[in-house]
């Protein structure tokens, strides 16, 4: 009897602290889904002074640091921006690429950052880099193991399960300082090469810092996720010594 009091409890206390976790969680992740559509949406349709487009922006930035070797590409879709280091190019959405807004300028030189972050060897971006074969091969085999624990009742497989899944809470963690860094240096070459003049720049920075929201709550959704399985596991291994 104390092993299924003791196990239902455990496992009561893990889902009420879990669900109690995810609605702010959850509502913060809406709140800058919104926020990010909303700016984007506003700043696209303003035009900027000086008729920068996006990928003049995006050049602008590989110039200002001394970046010169990277390509800028436009791509298919909304907001699919995104620097490859893997051609060392810079792809830039239909609404960025020849988009002479605002909107355009702070997403560019964002994604121009993350080249010259390349570029410099800055650290966080050299270990996200190094982790991400181990974040793939987590996030591929982390259910199956999780499951096999509880479908074996295996304390040691769904310990495996949940090391895989926080590869990929540690990859999380290590983008934000990342993309807080592209923001930065975004906001500093527009200031000093004067892209962008007044409430354009201060537009630019709401749009930036919305997408920023987007990774925090990204790295929030997956801590709660890794502290939910932490919880079972616990709650598991109390089962066990019960049951002996």
């Amino acid at each position: 009897m104390p092993y299924y009091s003791y196990g239902y409890g455990g496992a009561f206390y893990a889902d009420a602290i879990y669900w109690v976790l995810l609605i702010p969680v959850l509502i913060i992740s809406l709140y800058a889904q919104i926020k990010v559509s909303s700016n984007f949406n506003k700043y696209s349709k303003v035009r900027n002074s000086r008729g920068i487009t996006g990928a003049q922006a995006a050049y602008d930035v590989l110039r200002a640091h001394g970046v010169m070797d990277v390509a800028i590409k436009p791509c298919r879709g909304n907001l699919t921006d995104h620097y490859d280091p893997r051609d060392n190019t810079i792809y830039l959405s239909e609404g960025v690429y020849n988009a002479p807004t605002v909107a355009a300028v702070g997403v560019a030189a964002h994604e121009a950052g993350h080249a010259v972050q390349y570029a410099v060897g800055y650290g966080p971006i050299r270990v996200r880099a190094a982790i991400i074969p181990a974040t793939r091969f987590g996030s591929q085999f982390a259910f199956i193991a999780l499951m096999l624990g509880i479908v074996l009742y295996s304390q040691p497989m769904f310990l495996v399960g949940i090391v895989l899944f926080s590869l990929s809470t540690v990859f999380q963690l290590v983008t934000l300082p990342v993309e807080f860094n592209a923001s930065a240096r975004a906001l500093q070459t527009i200031d000093e090469n004067y892209l962008l003049e007044g409430e354009e720049r201060r537009g630019a920075k709401k749009v930036l810092t919305a997408a920023a929201l987007t990774y925090v709550a990204a790295l929030l959704m997956s801590l709660l996720q890794l502290l939910r399985y932490v919880l079972i596991f616990l709650s598991r291994g109390g089962n066990s010594r019960s049951r002996r």
